[in-house]
């Protein structure tokens, strides 16, 4: 019989849990029964940790989640992905890692038969302890219990001592305390300040790009490191009345064209936009988005130039999303976050493609309008109401390691909170990270080229004479931290991106 001791905490150790990803500021007290209760009668909150280096490795990935979903555990939240060097032994390939936060109505030993069966079913046999395997899935956490029996013991024995778990692990968690289970889950650590003491105590944040260990985003069969350089976006409009370019792309050959001089002056990703998200914009059918759209994208994928680099669609239609990436975009840029398509983050899951979740209020029509301009505190309303969007989607099945979150400037701003938002980076990833540090991790995408507040701030009516304007907001985004930049000139804006870059190595390498 399995010895299970449920842990209390004290409401005392969670109200005086420090805001951050530092210590905690008291231990959490807990008292231990030892029972043999039936936990299946009721939900359970657990985290899995998951790993593999044999095969495709993202594969491996999506199906252990996707049986993980069939078999009763309910996947909530996502860690980020992390690409890691093997440990102990060493002489194999590199792993991926990450966990997940799920509930179930599983007992603790109903559900290490359940991963059992699944690392058989993805082909794991027993083979070299610590070594090579397609998928390896460990429960770190069952409820607010400690269990000790001879087949599992919770939390994981070695948790303590694994940065490619603990990383993971925390992604899960806020800097707040959001419930008794997850403070009991503190009140498991070796360390009096919980879970955030035992993840500096291995080096924490430092951890990350350093001894083989680095934070990733899948985008196709590549695994993407952001922190590597900032990104640029190139936008291509093939729209009549876009604000800036509308009606100049309106043939596959000026588009072809376009998208070819964009990448030799320095485009990472090309963003396709085929219905116009300007203020008061009137809204077009996803047929006639995809009449505009799919025949340029058919002409792009054949250009040797696109080789190497990335195809974005920007489109609130999951209809779209899904018919640009069958043929060959990489990436969907929703300007709504899921909210004019019921069944965009649905869809996109199911693509496992990366998802750009954009805030907006209400619509192109009503964006700009008192009530969708009214805010206390920008930066922090922002990050809320992206966090919720982004909460919903992953509820939908698009794993935090799939998220770039873009605070919409230009959409339901003016011109101060504009300014805010480019000042503000830091505020967001920490109003975001209070509720969920990988989310506060994932990639970070502006687009102030050529917006409307540029030009009321240097009194340029004309889109195009706010080329200057935008590399100031460009830099300023970078050096707050933001990843990628969207911009429609290309060349002038990707030199300042080199500049930046190579300010930010040059501050870091002097810590």
């Amino acid at each position: 019989m399995s010895l299970l001791k449920r842990l209390v905490p004290s409401k005392q150790g969670i109200s005086n849990a420090v805001n951050g990803f530092g210590t905690l500021s008291s231990c959490f007290l807990h008292s231990a029964l030892d029972s043999s209760v039936q936990l299946h009668s009721q939900e359970q909150e657990v985290v899995i940790a998951l790993g593999s280096n044999v095969g495709n490795r993202l594969h491996n990935f999506n199906q252990a989640l996707h049986l993980m979903k069939k078999s009763g555990i309910n996947i909530t939240r996502h860690g980020c992905l992390y690409e890691t060097a093997p440990a102990y032994v060493t002489d194999q390939p590199h792993f991926l890692n990450s966990a997940v936060r799920a509930v179930t109505k599983l007992g603790p030993h109903e559900l290490l038969g359940v991963i059992k069966q699944i690392e058989k079913d993805l082909g794991r046999t027993k083979g070299i302890r610590y070594g090579p395997r397609p998928i390896d899935l460990d429960i770190l956490f069952y409820g607010r219990f400690r269990i000790d029996s001879d087949r599992l013991t919770v939390p994981h024995e070695r948790i303590w001592e694994r940065p490619f778990v603990m990383a993971p692990l925390m992604d899960l968690l806020g800097s707040d305390i959001e419930s008794d289970t997850v403070a009991s889950w503190h009140s498991l650590s070796i360390h009096s300040g919980g879970l955030f003491e035992t993840w500096q105590k291995l080096g924490g944040e430092c951890q990350i790009g350093k001894d083989g260990m680095r934070r990733v985003l899948p985008i196709g069969n590549n695994l993407w490191d952001w922190s590597e350089k900032t990104s640029v976006m190139g936008v291509i409009n093939l729209t009549p009345d876009s604000f800036s370019d509308g009606g100049n792309f309106q043939s596959v050959d000026s588009v072809v064209s376009q998208v070819r001089s964009m990448i030799s002056e320095g485009a990472d990703i090309v963003d396709f936009g085929a219905q116009s998200t300007r203020p008061m914009a009137s809204r077009i059918s996803p047929q006639e988005e995809m009449d505009r759209l799919i025949p340029v994208l058919e002409a792009v994928v054949k250009i040797p130039e696109i080789n190497g680099k990335l195809i974005s669609v920007d489109t609130f239609y999951s209809e779209v999303a899904s018919e640009a990436v069958r043929k060959g975009a990489h990436l969907v840029n929703d300007v709504s976050g899921g909210q004019l398509d019921p069944n965009m983050t649905k869809v996109v899951a199911d693509l496992e493609v990366p998802y750009i979740a954009m805030h907006m209020r209400g619509d192109p029509t009503t964006m700009q309008n008192s009530e969708n301009l009214q805010y206390d505190n920008v930066c922090k309303q922002v990050a809320s109401e992206l966090f919720s969007r982004i909460e919903s989607a992953e509820l939908s099945g698009i794993p935090a390691w799939r998220i770039i979150i873009d605070p919409g400037i230009g959409f339901s701003k003016n011109t101060d909170h504009n300014l805010e938002i480019l000042m503000g980076i830091p505020t967001i990833r920490a109003e975001i990270g209070r509720k969920s540090v990988a989310i506060s991790h994932a990639p970070i995408l502006i687009g102030p080229s050529r917006k409307r507040f540029l030009g009321e701030i240097c009194a340029r009516s004309a889109a195009t004479e706010r080329d200057p304007a935008t590399i100031a907001a460009v830099t300023t985004g970078i050096l707050g931290g933001a990843n990628i930049v969207r911009v429609h000139n290309v060349r002038d804006n990707a030199d300042a991106v080199k500049l930046c870059d190579a300010m930010l190595k040059r501050k870091q390498s002097t810590r």
